[in-house]
């Protein structure tokens, strides 16, 4: 009965990473492509707010509930599966961290520009281009994570 707790658990953890992930994506670039600060405002908000009420929660459980897996099943951490899904998962990481601020900023400047009827700042157009250019190697990673934990290919690491 553990064994599929924790499998079900970090299912749901790896769709919401995934789900989240490509949700957010979705909904800035629609808000950007409006061109209008007060709709890239309204969307930010939520987007930064979900970031770490949905994405920060299962960042956060993924590791303990695959650690917890492959100790439980007795699967080895050198596994080239779980090495890659580990290495992965680090450089999600890496790129959603500033992804995060990034959203913020561009929530900022979007809301500085609805309040005082101004276009957008050149800093904002950099910032969002920067932002799409994380969410690609990011969304992909993990969309080979979960395809590694499904299929556990036989990758050997030495």
């Amino acid at each position: 009965m553990l064994y599929f707790v924790l499998k079900y658990l970090h299912i749901v953890g790896a769709a919401v990473l995934l789900g989240t992930g490509s949700g957010i994506a979705f909904f800035m670039l629609m808000a950007h492509l409006s061109g209008k600060p007060a709709v890239i405002a309204g969307v930010a908000r939520i987007v930064v707010i979900a970031d770490f009420i949905f994405t920060a929660t299962a960042v956060v459980m993924q590791p303990i509930t695959g650690t917890l897996l492959v100790v439980h099943v007795g699967y080895s951490f050198w596994d080239g599966w779980v090495v890659w899904s580990i290495a992965l998962y680090v450089l999600t990481g890496a790129l959603w961290l500033p992804v995060v601020w990034m959203q913020i900023r561009l929530r900022d400047f979007a809301t500085i520009a609805a309040a005082e009827g101004k276009p957008l700042p050149e800093q904002y157009h950099r910032i969002f281009w920067l932002w799409f250019a994380f969410g690609i190697p990011a969304f992909a990673a993990v969309a080979i994570i979960m395809w590694l934990m499904i299929a556990k290919p036989q990758i050997a690491f030495f």
